[in-house]
């Protein structure tokens, strides 16, 4: 089993680029950190209905969810704890977390839900935040992974998948039909416009992590009028986004998007992942057809037709946590439910940064926010100021690392030093806790969650998961 060079003992600077150098990748990196420098700029939004939005600075809350609120879709105190640390971050974009249209479309019994029982509370969850952040929520249906009941998986889904249908036992899931499909786009709609009620700036149609939106973009064998050729496969997302154009044409429209992906991977020798199938892959919106590789001409030609409806605002992301995890969220220590890191993560996070600064390049009308950052942990700051100087982002998304570390924008503002101690480690704990049916958190740095009953558990699960790698 490959030994990779964890980031915290790259002791300095000369050590950082060194061993990018030895990896033979390149991640841009600035020697000094400037509180006044690019990262401290502000950030303007053009969007085709809610016009001109300025981000007070470069920094963003990726969207992070806890799978801890209540059991109707209503915030919990946790939720309130985890929006009021996003309101202190210093960030001047906060990207809020997954929230369902419907019940079926929940990814865990406890997710967010919009609709008019819940409005009113999350429009109070918004009313945290600070006035000068730009918001987003993100709306989302979980497709094959949805599950909204504690009774286990309850999977609805667009095409039948070679690999990933017998993961969750969606091989015998229902699949959605066309008429179905007009439904949820009517009810994306009718939810977008809660959220103008509620105070957002934005709503993000969500397409990435394998979840429904992004599925539609691999349904390449679909028939009907949502799968097929590019146009039939983004007719999910154009006609929800024009329909919210026509019914809250004051609202801001974004995206997260999954740019490309890869070949689902397992555990191999030494629990090391390696991909299920040799050979080609041709299920991998943004794939080179190998499953191992990317090819963005489609993304772009999606990138392209969404600017045409007024979309400016993308975040950037890539593949599945479900089935590849090491591409948009490198780690040392990867979940207790999947397979070790087939590279160094650092190559993981150099791919993450050329994918996304193509995007940038290419659609310099679009505001990009690059993600897959948390693993270069105290460096993290030097390769954000780099990046949005250099002009291969436009924002720095922290997701993993805002659990642990929530002030650090606010940190790096103030010229501060980092506090190590609560850097993200990628220890993956606020992963393994959900995917075991805890409440997810920093349960290694967060004091808050270091006292939380769900620990014990938490540290049970992982060493049974371990002892069965033995």
């Amino acid at each position: 089993m490959p030994r990779w060079t964890q980031v915290k003992k790259l002791a300095d600077a000369g050590a950082f680029r060194g061993h990018l150098v030895s990896l033979g990748i390149e991640i841009p990196f600035d020697e000094h950190v400037d509180p006044a420098g690019a990262l401290a700029d502000p950030l303007t939004i053009g969007d085709g209905g809610a016009g001109d939005l300025v981000a007070p600075n470069r920094w963003a809350v990726l969207p992070m969810e806890g799978w801890d609120a209540e059991s109707d879709g209503r915030p919990s105190d946790l939720v309130r704890r985890r929006w009021d640390r996003f309101a202190s971050s210093g960030a001047g974009l906060v990207w809020g977390e997954a929230t369902a249209v419907r019940p079926d479309g929940k990814a865990n019994p406890h997710q967010l839900m919009l609709d008019e029982t819940t409005v009113d509370e999350i429009a109070a969850l918004r009313s945290r935040l600070d006035p000068a952040q730009v918001t987003v929520l993100q709306l989302t249906h979980s497709g094959r992974y949805a599950r909204p009941s504690a009774a286990g998986p309850e999977p609805r889904t667009l095409y039948r998948h070679p690999l990933l249908d017998a993961r969750v036992g969606s091989g015998v899931a229902e699949i959605f039909s066309d008429a179905e499909i007009d439904e949820l786009v009517a009810l994306f709609i009718d939810r977008a416009v809660l959220a103008d009620q509620a105070g957002f700036d934005f709503v993000d149609v969500k397409a990435c992590h394998g979840y429904l939106g992004h599925e539609f973009l691999s349904a390449y064998d679909r028939p009907g009028r949502y799968g097929g050729d590019l146009a039939g496969r983004t007719r999910f997302v154009r006609s929800i986004i024009e329909g919210i154009r026509d019914r809250a044409p004051g609202l801001g429209v974004a995206l997260r998007l999954s740019f490309f992906d890869l070949v689902p991977h397992v555990a191999g020798e030494g629990g090391v992942g390696v991909p299920e199938v040799d050979g080609a892959y041709h299920h991998a919106f943004g794939g080179d057809g190998t499953g191992l590789g990317y090819d963005l001409t489609e993304t772009h030609a999606l990138l392209t037709g969404l600017r045409v409806l007024g979309v400016g605002l993308i975040c950037a992301t890539a593949g599945s946590p479900y089935y590849v995890p090491h591409v948009q969220r490198p780690a040392y220590f990867p979940p207790s439910d999947s397979y070790q890191p087939p590279e160094d993560p650092l190559v993981g996070v150099a791919r993450m940064v050329a994918a996304t600064a193509e995007i940038t390049h290419h659609h310099p009308e679009m505001r990009i926010v690059g993600a897959g950052l948390s693993y270069l942990q105290e460096w993290l700051p030097n390769v954000a100021q780099a990046l949005v100087a250099n002009g291969a982002v436009d924002a720095v998304g922290l997701g993993r690392m805002i659990l642990s570390y929530p002030h650090m924008p606010a940190d790096v503002a103030a010229g501060r030093e980092l506090d190590r101690r609560l850097l993200c480690r990628t220890f993956s704990d606020c992963t393994t806790a959900p995917r075991n049916g805890l409440v997810s958190g920093c349960y290694p740095l967060d004091d808050f969650y270091k006292a939380r009953e769900e620990r014990v558990q938490l540290a049970a699960f992982k060493k049974e998961a371990k002892s069965r790698l033995r």
